[in-house]
């Protein structure tokens, strides 16, 4: 566990970065720090290695106050990832990733075996070990940089704004990627980054800073949705945090129906089903292919190319009420498509339907809560 206990940052001139931060970073998690420009974010995390020295306060690790570890064994004992990765450009992949056990006294050939290890453990083909930085992608450095940080094993690992150079669709899955790891291997690990989705996805707990380097609220992701402490976490939120607060709510009770849904060579009785307004067909493995009304469908004469698109489907259990309620807002019927992990259609779910859940839901939470209380 790291423990900060009123620290305080202040320049010379005056000016005060952060300002008589306490918390408590639990092991084994990933706890984000989060806020706009110039509440202290990265001075926080570079005071826990001692990049920055606090102007007053303690930092404990284990119980332990950092101040009283010689501060290159402090910061070999924490894995370090930047923007941009920060990866030496004249060195190759494998020897970048081995560079802190080399510093260590590692001998070359075991460095490089946990450095192709490491490749493998995220997600890095390793037939690019002897590349160099710049013949990668930017996502691809990235993960190096992540590799490079875990090489001597550290507990900690600090992350500053790892993700925020890259695209959208290469940061969700360096997201995805960097779960999958701490699931894995279970690290202490303090990320900085400005971005309110990517805290609430990634945090176990969550710190929202305001300027000044004041902490203006500490807590795990859905109660930050659901209970910002003032006005200014609830601005820094944003206007749909009542849609972020849906990640965390189960789709696996939503109630489906199998009444629409229909196979390619459906019969002309089927496709008279009652009361159905839409119809979802799918192919002979039971995949879904589209929607159509029914009385734009005949019997042996289905064409999958004039069907409207089912949109994107979900996974009930797996995925959440959110992803359940988006992808019905997506569908031209304004139902969602449950699938298996297969592909294979399990049932059909309406809007009216979600939408009770998320009542249910919240009724729930709030049931919780005065039993908390």
């Amino acid at each position: 566990m790291i423990r900060i206990e009123s620290v305080t940052k202040r320049y010379p001139d005056g000016t005060v970065a952060v300002d008589r931060l306490s918390m408590e970073i639990p092991d084994r998690s990933i706890t984000v720090l989060v806020g706009p420009s110039g509440c202290g974010k990265t001075t926080t995390l570079r005071m826990i290695n001692r990049m920055v020295e606090p102007s007053e306060g303690t930092i404990l690790l284990d119980g332990e106050d950092i101040q009283r570890q010689p501060v290159t064994t402090l910061r070999r004992s924490m894995g370090y990832v930047i923007q941009n990765a920060g990866l030496f450009q004249h060195r190759t992949i494998v020897d970048n990733i081995a560079t802190v056990p080399r510093m260590l006294g590692w001998g070359k050939q075991k460095a490089r075996a946990r450095a192709a290890e490491l490749m493998e453990r995220v997600g890095l083909d390793t037939a690019l070990a002897k590349r160099y930085p710049y013949q990668l992608s930017g996502g691809q450095q990235q993960r190096v940089g992540v590799a490079r940080a875990l090489a001597a094993d550290p507990p900690v690992l600090l992350m500053d704004e790892p993700f925020s150079a890259v695209d959208p669709v290469v940061r969700k899955g360096l997201q995805d990627e960097l779960l999958r790891i701490q699931e894995e291997l279970g690290k202490t690990i303090v990320f900085v980054t400005h971005d309110i989705d990517e805290a609430i996805k990634l945090g176990t707990m969550v710190a929202v800073l305001r300027t000044g380097g004041h902490l203006a609220q500490y807590a795990p992701p859905s109660e930050l949705l659901s209970s910002p402490a003032d006005a200014f976490v609830e601005d820094f939120l944003g206007g749909d945090r009542g849609i972020r607060r849906l990640s965390f709510f189960p789709s696996g009770r939503l109630e489906l129906t199998t009444g629409p849904v229909i196979p390619l060579d459906a019969t002309a009785e089927q496709i008279a089903a009652p009361d159905a307004l839409w119809l979802l067909v799918t192919d002979a493995d039971g995949r879904p292919l589209g929607w159509s009304e029914p009385g734009d469908l005949a019997a042996g004469d289905i064409r999958p190319d004039r069907l409207l698109s089912h949109g994107r489907p979900f996974v009930p259990g797996t995925d959440s009420l959110r992803v359940a309620l988006d992808c019905a807002v997506l569908s031209p019927t304004g139902w969602a498509v449950a699938v298996d992990t297969d592909g294979r259609v399990t049932g059909v779910v309406s809007q009216q339907t979600i939408g009770e859940a998320i009542r249910s839901a919240h009724a729930a939470g709030r049931d919780d809560e005065k039993v908390a209380g």
